[in-house]
């Protein structure tokens, strides 16, 4: 598969684009503006965007949601189900976050899913983790041999945890459940900042 990452807003997330080569189906993991170079790169490989998948429901990962709805209103937006408050009550998040936004219209989500759900780019399983403790209903896709992680776990690192809906018992036990499910040399693409990898993580992550 071939993978673009895109580094964007306020809080430099890292936003990926997974397209399958076979199929010409892609996946965007998390969204936090609209990227014009997304349609670049589609259009460069005959691509189409088949999914946006959401790691957690914190506002820096859903904020271009809308935008990229308008414009690829086929693409199915998939989000965690427990993070489904969250997602909804954006606007009072960002009061509390950053002290006042302005009006910010709810994310469409077109799919609420769970650990339990199948979801597929061409013949390739997308396999949702469950990884509670950033927020509710945080998850890890994993897919094509690499770990997209989101705010669970950073490089030598995991997300905060004193946020509401965040636990940092519940992320313990969820970093060390993703480390232990994968070989060491497995990649870790996290939501902001630099990859890791399995094996680095169980050596030098502070949870472990």
């Amino acid at each position: 598969m071939i993978l673009k990452t895109f580094v964007t807003g306020m809080l430099e997330n890292n936003n990926y684009l997974l397209i399958d080569e076979k199929s010409k189906q892609a996946v965007l993991i998390d969204c936090t503006e609209y990227i014009p170079e997304v349609k670049d790169v589609l259009c460069q490989h005959k691509a189409f965007l088949k999914f946006i998948l959401i790691t957690h429901g914190h506002f820096d990962h859903i904020m271009g949601i809308n935008e990229f709805h308008k414009i690829y209103p086929e693409t199915e937006i998939i989000a965690p189900k427990k993070d489904k408050e969250l997602i909804e009550d954006i606007e009072t998040f960002l009061d509390r976050f950053l002290g006042g936004f302005g009006h910010v219209e709810v994310p469409h989500i077109d799919k609420y899913i769970t650990e339990e759900d199948e979801i597929y780019i061409g013949n390739e399983k997308i396999k949702i983790i469950s990884t509670s403790g950033h927020t509710k209903g945080g998850v890890c896709y994993f897919v094509d041999d690499k770990i997209f992680s989101g705010d669970t776990i950073f490089l030598g690192s995991v997300g905060r945890t004193d946020l509401p809906g965040g636990s940092f018992e519940q992320i313990k036990n969820s970093v060390k459940r993703v480390l232990g499910m994968f070989d060491d040399n497995i990649p870790i693409y996290t939501g902001h900042g630099d990859k890791t990898s399995v094996g680095y993580e169980k050596q030098y992550n502070p949870v472990i």
